[in-house]
């Protein structure tokens, strides 16, 4: 169980999640004026990078930042305002609150706090990807 509380407004945190398809992702979750934010954590630059790490997105001025390419995404609505993917959006998972507790909907559900690789589970990179970062 997550609360509304739990939720951090200055940088994010990761939980998996079973998607509509039946799969397990990760979301990652912030706060904007005290509304829960919710979106898949993958870069939209390289969808195989996530943004939270595990540890905590970085962020400044309401923008979580890839690690990765220094993509910026706006807190508020996930659109890409600066970096190779500008103006791509995140994909958004819409949440609500019960009660004080997060909870996701559209056949999202939330299964964990951390990162699947905690678990020894999924093939998302960690921001490794060798070559070129554009």
């Amino acid at each position: 169980m997550i609360t509304v509380d739990d939720v951090p407004e200055d940088t994010t945190m990761v939980v998996q999640a079973e998607t509509p398809e039946d799969e397990v992702d990760e979301v990652l979750l912030t706060r904007v004026d005290g509304e829960v934010k919710a979106y898949l954590n993958r870069c939209q630059h390289w969808t195989d990078v996530r943004l939270d790490r595990g540890d905590g997105a970085e962020m400044r001025n309401g923008e979580i930042i890839c690690e990765k390419h220094a993509a910026m995404f706006r807190v508020s609505d996930g659109l890409c305002t600066h970096g190779p993917c500008e103006g791509a959006m995140l994909p958004e998972v819409s949440v609500a609150a019960d009660e004080g507790i997060v909870v996701l909907e559209n056949g999202y559900r939330l299964l964990r706090r951390g990162s699947i690789d905690e678990d020894g589970e999924g093939d998302l990179d960690r921001g490794s990807r060798g070559g070129d970062d554009f």
